[in-house]
Protein backbone atom coordinates (compact mmCIF):
# COMPACT_ATOMS: atom_id res chain seq x y z
CA UNK A 1 0.00 0.00 0.00
CA UNK A 2 1.92 2.98 -1.27
CA UNK A 3 0.72 6.25 0.19
CA UNK A 4 3.07 9.28 0.06
CA UNK A 5 3.45 10.66 3.57
CA UNK A 6 2.52 14.16 2.39
CA UNK A 7 -0.85 12.91 1.18
CA UNK A 8 -2.19 11.96 4.61
CA UNK A 9 -5.58 13.50 5.37
CA UNK A 10 -6.05 15.85 8.31
CA UNK A 11 -8.43 18.52 9.58
CA UNK A 12 -7.53 21.97 8.25
CA UNK A 13 -6.45 24.66 10.70
CA UNK A 14 -9.82 26.43 10.40
CA UNK A 15 -11.58 23.22 11.59
CA UNK A 16 -14.08 23.50 8.72
CA UNK A 17 -12.75 21.18 6.03
CA UNK A 18 -10.32 18.35 5.38
CA UNK A 19 -6.99 18.69 3.61
CA UNK A 20 -3.84 16.82 2.66
CA UNK A 21 -0.71 17.31 4.72
CA UNK A 22 0.68 19.56 2.01
CA UNK A 23 -2.30 21.90 2.53
CA UNK A 24 -4.32 20.84 -0.51
CA UNK A 25 -8.06 21.06 0.35
CA UNK A 26 -9.88 17.73 0.14
CA UNK A 27 -13.55 17.70 -0.84
CA UNK A 28 -15.34 14.68 0.64
CA UNK A 29 -17.51 13.34 -2.22
CA UNK A 30 -18.45 9.82 -1.17
CA UNK A 31 -20.51 6.90 -2.38
CA UNK A 32 -22.04 4.33 -0.05
CA UNK A 33 -20.83 0.91 -1.16
CA UNK A 34 -21.54 -0.89 2.09
CA UNK A 35 -21.33 -4.42 0.62
CA UNK A 36 -18.29 -3.79 -1.62
CA UNK A 37 -15.80 -5.99 0.28
CA UNK A 38 -18.37 -8.67 0.95
CA UNK A 39 -20.18 -9.20 -2.35
CA UNK A 40 -17.98 -8.17 -5.28
CA UNK A 41 -15.19 -10.10 -6.95
CA UNK A 42 -11.97 -8.33 -7.88
CA UNK A 43 -13.15 -7.88 -11.44
CA UNK A 44 -16.48 -6.46 -10.29
CA UNK A 45 -14.84 -4.23 -7.69
CA UNK A 46 -12.50 -2.85 -10.34
CA UNK A 47 -15.48 -2.02 -12.56
CA UNK A 48 -17.25 -0.28 -9.71
CA UNK A 49 -14.22 1.69 -8.49
CA UNK A 50 -13.12 2.72 -11.98
CA UNK A 51 -16.59 4.05 -12.72
CA UNK A 52 -16.85 6.00 -9.49
CA UNK A 53 -13.39 7.52 -9.96
CA UNK A 54 -14.34 8.66 -13.47
CA UNK A 55 -17.53 10.23 -12.12
CA UNK A 56 -15.58 12.44 -9.73
CA UNK A 57 -16.00 10.69 -6.39
CA UNK A 58 -13.19 11.02 -3.85
CA UNK A 59 -14.31 8.62 -1.09
CA UNK A 60 -15.83 5.12 -1.08
CA UNK A 61 -17.62 4.10 2.13
CA UNK A 62 -17.52 0.31 2.66
CA UNK A 63 -17.89 -2.11 5.58
CA UNK A 64 -15.43 -4.85 6.56
CA UNK A 65 -17.94 -6.90 8.58
CA UNK A 66 -20.95 -6.24 6.39
CA UNK A 67 -24.61 -5.88 7.28
CA UNK A 68 -26.19 -8.53 5.04
CA UNK A 69 -25.15 -11.80 6.69
CA UNK A 70 -21.63 -10.47 6.85
CA UNK A 71 -20.48 -13.08 9.37
CA UNK A 72 -22.23 -16.10 7.90
CA UNK A 73 -22.35 -15.56 4.13
CA UNK A 74 -19.10 -16.05 2.23
CA UNK A 75 -17.58 -13.32 0.07
CA UNK A 76 -17.15 -13.63 -3.70
CA UNK A 77 -14.18 -15.95 -3.17
CA UNK A 78 -15.93 -18.24 -0.71
CA UNK A 79 -14.30 -16.85 2.44
CA UNK A 80 -15.78 -15.76 5.78
CA UNK A 81 -14.15 -12.84 7.62
CA UNK A 82 -13.75 -14.43 11.06
CA UNK A 83 -13.17 -17.87 12.53
CA UNK A 84 -16.24 -18.80 14.61
CA UNK A 85 -17.39 -15.15 14.55
CA UNK A 86 -14.44 -14.24 16.77
CA UNK A 87 -13.08 -10.70 16.13
CA UNK A 88 -9.66 -11.79 17.39
CA UNK A 89 -9.44 -14.56 14.74
CA UNK A 90 -9.57 -12.86 11.32
CA UNK A 91 -9.41 -15.04 8.20
CA UNK A 92 -6.39 -14.10 6.11
CA UNK A 93 -7.98 -14.94 2.74
CA UNK A 94 -10.94 -12.66 3.39
CA UNK A 95 -8.72 -9.73 4.34
CA UNK A 96 -6.41 -10.33 1.39
CA UNK A 97 -9.47 -9.60 -0.75
CA UNK A 98 -10.12 -6.41 1.23
CA UNK A 99 -6.44 -5.50 0.75
CA UNK A 100 -6.78 -5.77 -3.01
CA UNK A 101 -9.85 -3.55 -3.13
CA UNK A 102 -8.30 -0.91 -0.87
CA UNK A 103 -5.12 -0.88 -2.96
CA UNK A 104 -7.09 -0.57 -6.20
CA UNK A 105 -9.20 2.27 -4.80
CA UNK A 106 -6.06 4.13 -3.71
CA UNK A 107 -4.46 3.58 -7.13
CA UNK A 108 -7.47 5.31 -8.67
CA UNK A 109 -7.16 8.25 -6.29
CA UNK A 110 -10.04 7.18 -4.07
CA UNK A 111 -9.96 7.32 -0.27
CA UNK A 112 -11.65 4.40 1.47
CA UNK A 113 -14.11 5.35 4.21
CA UNK A 114 -13.68 2.04 6.07
CA UNK A 115 -16.23 0.86 8.60
CA UNK A 116 -14.60 -1.85 10.74
CA UNK A 117 -18.04 -3.35 11.34
CA UNK A 118 -21.73 -2.74 10.82
CA UNK A 119 -23.47 -1.67 13.99
CA UNK A 120 -25.49 -4.85 14.49
CA UNK A 121 -22.37 -6.61 15.72
CA UNK A 122 -21.53 -4.24 18.58
CA UNK A 123 -25.02 -3.17 19.67
CA UNK A 124 -26.81 -5.06 22.43
CA UNK A 125 -29.88 -2.95 23.18
CA UNK A 126 -32.79 -2.56 20.79
CA UNK A 127 -33.76 0.88 19.54
CA UNK A 128 -36.04 2.27 16.86
CA UNK A 129 -35.81 0.45 13.53
CA UNK A 130 -33.43 -2.25 14.80
CA UNK A 131 -36.16 -4.62 15.96
CA UNK A 132 -36.47 -6.54 19.24
CA UNK A 133 -33.58 -8.42 20.83
CA UNK A 134 -31.14 -7.12 18.30
CA UNK A 135 -28.15 -8.21 20.34
CA UNK A 136 -29.29 -11.74 21.12
CA UNK A 137 -27.58 -13.42 18.17
CA UNK A 138 -25.73 -10.63 16.33
CA UNK A 139 -23.51 -9.04 18.97
CA UNK A 140 -19.92 -10.33 18.90
CA UNK A 141 -17.98 -7.37 20.30
CA UNK A 142 -16.91 -6.49 23.80
CA UNK A 143 -14.71 -3.63 24.94
CA UNK A 144 -11.77 -6.03 25.11
CA UNK A 145 -12.02 -7.74 21.74
CA UNK A 146 -13.10 -4.58 19.93
CA UNK A 147 -9.88 -2.86 20.99
CA UNK A 148 -7.84 -5.83 19.82
CA UNK A 149 -9.71 -6.00 16.51
CA UNK A 150 -9.29 -2.26 15.96
CA UNK A 151 -5.57 -2.40 16.66
CA UNK A 152 -5.07 -5.36 14.32
CA UNK A 153 -7.15 -3.82 11.53
CA UNK A 154 -5.47 -0.41 11.74
CA UNK A 155 -2.05 -2.00 11.76
CA UNK A 156 -2.88 -3.83 8.57
CA UNK A 157 -4.04 -0.64 6.81
CA UNK A 158 -1.60 1.76 8.42
CA UNK A 159 -0.21 2.87 5.05
CA UNK A 160 -3.51 2.96 3.16
CA UNK A 161 -5.34 6.13 2.18
CA UNK A 162 -8.46 5.81 4.28
CA UNK A 163 -10.74 7.24 6.95
CA UNK A 164 -12.14 5.21 9.85
CA UNK A 165 -15.92 5.35 10.19
CA UNK A 166 -17.24 3.78 13.39
CA UNK A 167 -20.87 3.19 14.27
CA UNK A 168 -22.35 1.51 11.23
CA UNK A 169 -25.93 2.80 11.22
CA UNK A 170 -26.61 2.34 14.93
CA UNK A 171 -27.11 4.73 17.84
CA UNK A 172 -25.61 4.66 21.33
CA UNK A 173 -28.05 3.56 24.03
CA UNK A 174 -25.91 2.31 26.91
CA UNK A 175 -22.61 2.73 28.71
CA UNK A 176 -21.58 -0.71 27.51
CA UNK A 177 -22.04 0.29 23.87
CA UNK A 178 -20.09 3.52 24.43
CA UNK A 179 -17.26 1.53 25.99
CA UNK A 180 -17.11 -0.73 22.94
CA UNK A 181 -16.93 2.23 20.55
CA UNK A 182 -14.31 4.02 22.62
CA UNK A 183 -12.23 0.86 22.78
CA UNK A 184 -12.47 0.40 19.01
CA UNK A 185 -11.38 4.00 18.44
CA UNK A 186 -8.47 3.55 20.84
CA UNK A 187 -7.39 0.34 19.15
CA UNK A 188 -7.45 1.99 15.73
CA UNK A 189 -5.25 4.85 16.96
CA UNK A 190 -2.74 2.44 18.47
CA UNK A 191 -2.71 0.26 15.38
CA UNK A 192 -2.01 2.99 12.83
CA UNK A 193 -0.26 5.45 15.13
CA UNK A 194 -2.99 8.02 14.60
CA UNK A 195 -2.42 8.10 10.86
CA UNK A 196 -6.09 8.29 9.91
CA UNK A 197 -9.09 10.43 10.75
CA UNK A 198 -12.01 8.93 12.69
CA UNK A 199 -15.72 9.66 12.71
CA UNK A 200 -19.06 8.04 13.61
CA UNK A 201 -21.93 7.00 11.32
CA UNK A 202 -25.18 7.10 13.36
CA UNK A 203 -28.62 5.68 12.74
CA UNK A 204 -30.83 8.06 10.81
CA UNK A 205 -31.95 10.62 11.33
CA UNK A 206 -29.06 11.21 13.70
CA UNK A 207 -25.88 13.16 14.43
CA UNK A 208 -22.52 12.21 15.87
CA UNK A 209 -22.43 15.74 17.25
CA UNK A 210 -25.42 14.90 19.44
CA UNK A 211 -24.34 11.45 20.59
CA UNK A 212 -20.57 11.90 20.82
CA UNK A 213 -20.06 15.59 21.50
CA UNK A 214 -17.57 14.73 24.26
CA UNK A 215 -15.57 12.15 22.29
CA UNK A 216 -12.07 13.43 21.56
CA UNK A 217 -11.56 10.68 18.99
CA UNK A 218 -14.22 12.11 16.67
CA UNK A 219 -12.10 14.20 14.28
CA UNK A 220 -15.03 15.37 12.18
CA UNK A 221 -18.75 15.01 12.66
CA UNK A 222 -20.99 12.84 10.53
CA UNK A 223 -24.78 12.91 10.41
CA UNK A 224 -27.36 10.74 8.69
CA UNK A 225 -30.26 12.77 7.30
CA UNK A 226 -31.82 9.48 6.17
CA UNK A 227 -34.64 8.55 3.82
CA UNK A 228 -37.82 9.74 5.49
CA UNK A 229 -39.30 12.35 3.17
CA UNK A 230 -38.84 14.46 0.08
CA UNK A 231 -37.84 18.07 0.69
CA UNK A 232 -36.27 17.21 4.06
CA UNK A 233 -33.70 19.98 4.59
CA UNK A 234 -30.36 18.23 5.07
CA UNK A 235 -28.81 21.59 5.83
CA UNK A 236 -30.53 21.70 9.22
CA UNK A 237 -28.29 18.84 10.41
CA UNK A 238 -25.21 20.62 9.09
CA UNK A 239 -26.32 23.87 10.73
CA UNK A 240 -26.52 22.13 14.11
CA UNK A 241 -23.07 20.53 13.93
CA UNK A 242 -21.47 23.58 12.34
CA UNK A 243 -22.47 25.58 15.42
CA UNK A 244 -20.90 23.18 17.93
CA UNK A 245 -17.87 24.01 20.04
CA UNK A 246 -15.17 23.02 19.54
CA UNK A 247 -15.61 23.49 15.81
CA UNK A 248 -15.16 20.43 13.61
CA UNK A 249 -15.84 19.68 9.94
CA UNK A 250 -19.17 17.99 9.29
CA UNK A 251 -20.52 15.79 6.49
CA UNK A 252 -23.76 13.94 5.78
CA UNK A 253 -22.74 10.28 5.66
CA UNK A 254 -26.12 8.93 4.53
CA UNK A 255 -28.77 11.13 2.90
CA UNK A 256 -31.75 10.01 0.86
CA UNK A 257 -30.59 7.47 -1.71
CA UNK A 258 -31.45 7.61 -5.36
CA UNK A 259 -34.00 4.87 -6.16
CA UNK A 260 -34.83 3.99 -2.54
CA UNK A 261 -38.54 4.01 -1.55
CA UNK A 262 -39.48 7.31 0.07
CA UNK A 263 -39.98 6.86 3.81
CA UNK A 264 -39.55 3.09 3.62
CA UNK A 265 -39.51 2.83 7.42
CA UNK A 266 -42.82 4.72 7.79
CA UNK A 267 -46.02 2.77 8.14
CA UNK A 268 -48.09 2.76 4.96
CA UNK A 269 -45.33 3.94 2.62
CA UNK A 270 -45.69 3.13 -1.07
CA UNK A 271 -42.57 1.26 -2.32
CA UNK A 272 -43.30 2.42 -5.87
CA UNK A 273 -42.59 6.04 -4.87
CA UNK A 274 -38.83 6.51 -4.90
CA UNK A 275 -36.28 9.24 -4.52
CA UNK A 276 -34.93 10.54 -7.81
CA UNK A 277 -31.64 12.12 -8.81
CA UNK A 278 -33.27 15.47 -8.00
CA UNK A 279 -33.80 14.42 -4.38
CA UNK A 280 -30.16 13.32 -4.09
CA UNK A 281 -28.96 16.52 -5.74
CA UNK A 282 -31.10 18.74 -3.54
CA UNK A 283 -29.77 17.02 -0.42
CA UNK A 284 -26.20 17.60 -1.57
CA UNK A 285 -26.51 21.28 -2.41
CA UNK A 286 -28.41 22.12 0.76
CA UNK A 287 -25.72 20.41 2.85
CA UNK A 288 -22.76 21.98 1.07
CA UNK A 289 -24.14 25.52 1.30
CA UNK A 290 -24.90 24.97 4.98
CA UNK A 291 -21.15 24.49 5.52
CA UNK A 292 -20.51 20.76 5.04
CA UNK A 293 -16.98 19.65 4.13
CA UNK A 294 -18.43 17.50 1.37
CA UNK A 295 -21.31 15.12 0.85
CA UNK A 296 -22.22 11.45 0.48
CA UNK A 297 -24.31 10.03 -2.35
CA UNK A 298 -26.09 6.70 -2.29
CA UNK A 299 -28.05 4.46 -4.61
CA UNK A 300 -30.37 1.78 -3.23
CA UNK A 301 -29.22 -0.80 -5.78
CA UNK A 302 -25.52 -0.06 -5.31
CA UNK A 303 -25.02 0.01 -1.55
CA UNK A 304 -26.19 -3.62 -1.36
CA UNK A 305 -24.55 -4.56 -4.69
CA UNK A 306 -27.85 -6.01 -5.83
CA UNK A 307 -27.76 -8.36 -8.80
CA UNK A 308 -29.90 -10.99 -10.45
CA UNK A 309 -30.32 -13.96 -8.14
CA UNK A 310 -29.81 -11.99 -4.93
CA UNK A 311 -32.62 -11.26 -2.52
CA UNK A 312 -33.43 -7.56 -2.91
CA UNK A 313 -33.40 -5.28 0.12
CA UNK A 314 -35.83 -2.33 0.18
CA UNK A 315 -37.26 -3.24 -3.24
CA UNK A 316 -33.99 -3.04 -5.14
CA UNK A 317 -34.66 -3.99 -8.75
CA UNK A 318 -31.74 -2.84 -10.92
CA UNK A 319 -28.36 -4.64 -10.98
CA UNK A 320 -25.64 -2.55 -9.37
CA UNK A 321 -23.53 -2.50 -12.55
CA UNK A 322 -26.38 -0.69 -14.33
CA UNK A 323 -27.35 1.49 -11.38
CA UNK A 324 -23.84 2.97 -11.09
CA UNK A 325 -24.74 4.98 -14.21
CA UNK A 326 -27.86 6.56 -12.73
CA UNK A 327 -27.80 10.36 -13.20
CA UNK A 328 -27.41 11.28 -9.53
CA UNK A 329 -23.88 9.87 -9.47
CA UNK A 330 -22.65 11.96 -12.38
CA UNK A 331 -24.24 15.04 -10.80
CA UNK A 332 -21.98 14.65 -7.75
CA UNK A 333 -19.05 15.04 -10.12
CA UNK A 334 -20.56 18.15 -11.69
CA UNK A 335 -20.96 19.59 -8.20
CA UNK A 336 -17.36 18.82 -7.34
CA UNK A 337 -16.06 20.53 -10.49
CA UNK A 338 -17.96 23.72 -9.74
CA UNK A 339 -17.01 23.79 -6.08
CA UNK A 340 -13.33 23.34 -6.82
CA UNK A 341 -13.44 26.08 -9.45
CA UNK A 342 -14.62 28.68 -6.93
CA UNK A 343 -12.44 27.62 -3.99
CA UNK A 344 -15.18 25.85 -1.99
CA UNK A 345 -13.02 25.71 1.17
CA UNK A 346 -13.39 29.49 1.53
CA UNK A 347 -17.20 29.41 1.44
CA UNK A 348 -19.13 30.17 4.62
CA UNK A 349 -22.88 29.62 5.06
CA UNK A 350 -25.02 32.74 5.07
CA UNK A 351 -28.07 33.36 7.28
CA UNK A 352 -31.50 33.07 5.74
CA UNK A 353 -33.33 36.15 4.51
CA UNK A 354 -33.99 38.71 7.19
CA UNK A 355 -33.17 42.29 6.34
CA UNK A 356 -31.03 44.48 4.15
CA UNK A 357 -27.71 43.95 5.94
CA UNK A 358 -27.14 40.30 5.14
CA UNK A 359 -26.12 38.72 1.84
CA UNK A 360 -29.35 36.78 1.24
CA UNK A 361 -31.97 39.52 1.54
CA UNK A 362 -35.15 37.87 0.29
CA UNK A 363 -35.90 34.26 -0.73
CA UNK A 364 -38.08 31.26 0.14
CA UNK A 365 -36.96 30.28 3.64
CA UNK A 366 -38.91 27.08 4.28
CA UNK A 367 -39.96 23.84 2.63
CA UNK A 368 -38.76 22.22 -0.57
CA UNK A 369 -38.10 25.57 -2.28
CA UNK A 370 -35.80 26.85 0.49
CA UNK A 371 -32.90 28.87 -0.87
CA UNK A 372 -29.46 28.51 0.71
CA UNK A 373 -26.39 30.66 0.09
CA UNK A 374 -22.68 30.64 0.90
CA UNK A 375 -20.14 33.45 0.53
CA UNK A 376 -16.35 33.19 0.38
CA UNK A 377 -14.55 34.65 3.38
CA UNK A 378 -12.50 36.92 1.13
CA UNK A 379 -15.51 38.02 -0.91
CA UNK A 380 -14.14 36.38 -4.05
CA UNK A 381 -17.17 34.21 -4.83
CA UNK A 382 -20.65 33.18 -3.77
CA UNK A 383 -23.05 30.33 -4.55
CA UNK A 384 -26.82 30.43 -4.16
CA UNK A 385 -29.01 27.33 -4.59
CA UNK A 386 -32.66 27.61 -5.58
CA UNK A 387 -34.17 24.08 -5.51
CA UNK A 388 -37.30 25.00 -7.48
CA UNK A 389 -36.11 27.95 -9.52
CA UNK A 390 -37.68 30.53 -7.20
CA UNK A 391 -36.35 34.12 -7.45
CA UNK A 392 -34.20 35.57 -4.67
CA UNK A 393 -32.61 38.92 -3.80
CA UNK A 394 -28.96 39.47 -2.81
CA UNK A 395 -26.94 42.34 -1.38
CA UNK A 396 -24.15 42.41 -3.94
CA UNK A 397 -21.87 44.66 -1.93
CA UNK A 398 -21.17 41.65 0.32
CA UNK A 399 -18.72 40.61 -2.39
CA UNK A 400 -15.43 42.42 -2.30
CA UNK A 401 -15.00 43.49 -5.92
CA UNK A 402 -16.61 46.39 -7.77
CA UNK A 403 -17.48 44.08 -10.66
CA UNK A 404 -18.76 40.51 -10.52
CA UNK A 405 -19.23 37.76 -13.08
CA UNK A 406 -22.72 36.24 -12.91
CA UNK A 407 -23.54 32.75 -14.21
CA UNK A 408 -26.25 30.15 -13.79
CA UNK A 409 -25.04 26.61 -13.14
CA UNK A 410 -27.35 23.77 -14.19
CA UNK A 411 -26.70 21.00 -11.61
CA UNK A 412 -28.52 18.44 -13.74
CA UNK A 413 -26.06 18.62 -16.62
CA UNK A 414 -23.07 20.49 -15.18
CA UNK A 415 -23.36 23.41 -17.60
CA UNK A 416 -22.70 27.11 -17.00
CA UNK A 417 -24.86 29.83 -18.56
CA UNK A 418 -23.42 33.36 -18.41
CA UNK A 419 -25.67 36.23 -17.41
CA UNK A 420 -23.25 39.16 -17.65
CA UNK A 421 -20.57 41.00 -15.71
CA UNK A 422 -22.26 43.55 -13.48
CA UNK A 423 -21.31 46.54 -11.38
CA UNK A 424 -21.34 45.46 -7.76
CA UNK A 425 -23.77 47.84 -6.08
CA UNK A 426 -26.83 47.63 -3.85
CA UNK A 427 -29.37 44.83 -4.32
CA UNK A 428 -30.23 42.53 -7.19
CA UNK A 429 -33.04 40.04 -7.71
CA UNK A 430 -32.16 36.92 -9.69
CA UNK A 431 -34.75 34.81 -11.50
CA UNK A 432 -33.49 31.32 -12.50
CA UNK A 433 -33.96 30.25 -16.14
CA UNK A 434 -36.71 27.74 -15.29
CA UNK A 435 -39.06 27.26 -12.38
CA UNK A 436 -40.88 24.36 -10.75
CA UNK A 437 -40.15 21.06 -9.02
CA UNK A 438 -36.83 19.56 -10.17
CA UNK A 439 -35.88 22.86 -11.84
CA UNK A 440 -33.03 23.60 -9.48
CA UNK A 441 -30.32 26.15 -10.26
CA UNK A 442 -27.13 27.46 -8.68
CA UNK A 443 -26.18 31.11 -9.09
CA UNK A 444 -22.40 31.53 -9.35
CA UNK A 445 -20.97 34.95 -8.52
CA UNK A 446 -17.24 35.63 -8.90
CA UNK A 447 -15.30 38.78 -8.22
CA UNK A 448 -13.61 40.24 -11.31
Amino acid sequence: MNRPETSRLRVASNDRHLEREDGTPFLYVADTAWELFHRLSREEADRYLTTRASQGFTVIQAVVLAELDGLTAENANGDLPLEDKDPTRPVEAYFAHVDWIVDRANELGLVVGMLPTWGRYWKRTASSQTGPNVGAEDMIFTAENSRAYGEWLAGRYREADLIWILGGDRDLDSDEERAILDATAEGLAVGDGGAHLRTFHPRGPGRSGEQLADADWVDFHMCQTSHGARGHDTGVFIDADYALEPAKPVVDGEPRYESIPVGFYNQGNNPAVRFSDYDSRQAAWWAILAGACGHTYGNNNVWQMYDTGRTPVLSAAIPWHRAISHPGAAQMGYMRELLESVGWWKLRPQPGPGGHEGFLVDAPAHGAAKVRAALAEDGSAALVYSPQGEPFTLRLTALGARRIREQWFNPRYGTLHPIHTATNRAFQTYTPPTRGEESDWVLVLEAV
